[in-house]
């Protein structure tokens, strides 16, 4: 489960295979992705990286959803709620889930000059907060695994270039 955030792929067919898949998952569930909603994930689809909730509202409303911030919120609390979208909490912002439908554990990797966001698996680290919360007789409800740092693209950057 390999994420392709920040290496070339056909980002086209990422796109459509994750739309195909949340339909696949709202249906299952008796629930519509409704215009306003399909259009959430696919703005947060566009790229592999993570969006705040009024950058998703500026878009939503150049397609006439509307201007009022209840909008994308409620899109995109339905789209995480739904497994359909993350929320990165380290930069108050959204990415679509790469893979949604799939009980997993994502951890996720945050390069800090462009925002990009790269889903991994975190079922090894996941287990090992479980064992470190079970020694200390507490019981996890939530994990969020975040990495500060940066993607292959910056970092050659700010090396000037050179690997």
């Amino acid at each position: 489960m390999s994420s392709p955030a920040f290496h070339p792929h056909d980002h086209g067919h990422c796109i459509a295979t994750a739309l195909a898949q949340a339909e696949q998952v709202v249906a299952a569930r008796g629930l519509r992705l409704t215009p306003v909603r399909r259009r959430t994930l696919e703005i947060l689809l566009e790229r592999h990286g993570a969006m705040g909730a009024y950058d998703v509202l500026e878009r939503l409303a150049e397609d006439g959803f509307g201007h009022q911030p209840p909008v994308a919120y409620r899109a995109l609390d339905f789209l995480v709620e739904n497994g359909l979208a993350h929320r990165i909490r380290r930069i108050n912002a959204f990415t679509a889930c790469l893979h949604p439908g799939e009980d997993h554990h994502a951890a996720f990797l945050i390069c800090r000059a462009c925002n990009g966001v790269a889903e991994i698996p975190a079922a090894r680290l996941r287990a090992v907060m479980e064992a470190g919360a079970a020694e200390a007789d507490f019981s996890i409800e939530r994990v969020n695994l975040e990495a500060l740092g940066l993607c292959p693209e910056c970092r050659m950057a700010e090396a000037g270039g050179k690997a």
